[in-house]
């Protein structure tokens, strides 16, 4: 089989990163006979830097003609210390998922068994946790009008979500919580905002439609609070788009760390594939950035894009043994020796092909 991927390593510590996922993506490749062609774009801080532009035209063409996008992340200091900055790395990111048509991120969120103390929540909170956040990506705040008047005194910034988007995302979860075991909570501040209520409204009239889920809802800060005091409550959570964001990366602590969080994003064009994490510009080119994120991302994307469980699970294995082992970075090693970027990827990237 022949794998067509885009490549996009974006700013901060993305090139490693994504480095590594390439390292593993060629040795699933060659253990299982397929063949890959990689194609690579700029995003982000490097694409303005290069044309002016966060997400030229030349890398929605390259993700357009690709199968799957394995991507790092965005940003830069520079950016965002400066509040007067019209174009940003970050529009890079939001152009890319509305262009894609990216409507849906599925944050699978777990533990591993040797680094459950690794935690700030108690062991017997967390062992076993094993749920799917799934995030509307392309309306919400992010994407509504924004702006400034009462010459620049007054900022706003428009929640706005139309019928059919709450109509597609909550379908998608519905179907992901009947793989999974039937449990879906729908997250929303219904008792506050006129947007909330239209996704209530809607999920209410859609459950019927999924008799064998339980559907239950919950507002977004007790959400933010079951997610810390019984996380194993959950199996499929639903949301909008700046609670998801808030959500997910509140989640990693349950993991034990940002670095060790996959997502994919989904929807009418290619797929992709990225860690939740930010482009941590303080560590870039220093060796020292947590590559598995990224890695298991590319494991998320043999499973999603390609159909290949087998693929992905030889990924996640490898992974699961060099924590066990002890090959990881500084951010896990609890005072033992630290592994660099590299040397994880390095390590992970020869087990699967051991």
């Amino acid at each position: 089989m022949t794998l067509k991927i885009a490549v996009l390593p974006g700013d901060g510590i993305g090139p490693e990163v994504v480095a590594q996922a390439v390292k593993v993506v060629d040795a699933v490749c060659s253990r299982f006979g397929h063949r890959v062609e990689y194609s690579y774009g700029l995003v982000g801080a490097c694409a303005i830097d290069a044309c002016g532009n966060p997400f030229p035209d030349e890398t929605l063409e390259i993700c357009l003609n690709s199968q799957a996008v394995l991507f790092g992340a965005v940003g830069d200091p520079r950016f965002d210390n400066d509040p007067t900055a019209k174009v940003r790395p970050e529009q890079g990111l939001l152009a890319m998922r509305r262009k894609l048509g990216l409507y849906a991120n599925l944050r699978p969120v777990g533990t591993f068994s040797s680094l459950v103390h690794k935690s700030p929540l108690k062991k017997e909170l967390i062992e076993g946790a094993d749920f799917l956040c799934v995030r509307e990506l392309t309306g919400g705040m992010y994407f509504g009008e924004k702006g400034r008047r009462d010459n620049g005194d007054t900022a706003y910034d428009t929640n706005i979500y139309h019928r059919y988007e709450v109509e597609r995302i909550l379908k998608l979860a519905f179907e992901y919580a009947r793989r999974r075991n039937g449990h879906l909570t729908v997250v929303d501040k219904a008792n506050v905002l006129e947007s909330s209520r239209l996704w209530r409204q809607i999920a209410q009239e859609m459950a019927p439609l999924f008799p064998d889920v339980t559907t239950d809802y919950m507002y977004v800060d007790n959400a933010a609070m079951k997610l810390v005091t019984w996380p194993k409550f959950f199996d499929v959570l639903v949301t909008e788009n700046t609670f998801g964001d808030i959500l997910t990366d509140e989640a990693s602590c349950i993991s034990g760390s940002m670095g060790l969080l996959a997502s994919a994003s989904v929807g009418e064009h290619t797929s992709v594939f990225e860690p939740i994490h930010g482009s941590y510009p303080q560590a870039a080119g220093r060796n020292i950035a947590n590559p598995v994120a990224t890695i298991l991302s590319a494991a998320m994307m043999f499973e999603y894009a390609f159909g290949l469980v087998d693929e992905g699970r030889a990924v996640r294995d490898a992974v699961a043994a060099s924590i066990d082992a002890g090959v990881v970075t500084e951010d896990l090693a609890d005072g033992a020796k630290a592994y660099g970027t590299s040397e994880t990827g390095d390590w992970i990237a020869a087990k699967i092909n051991s």
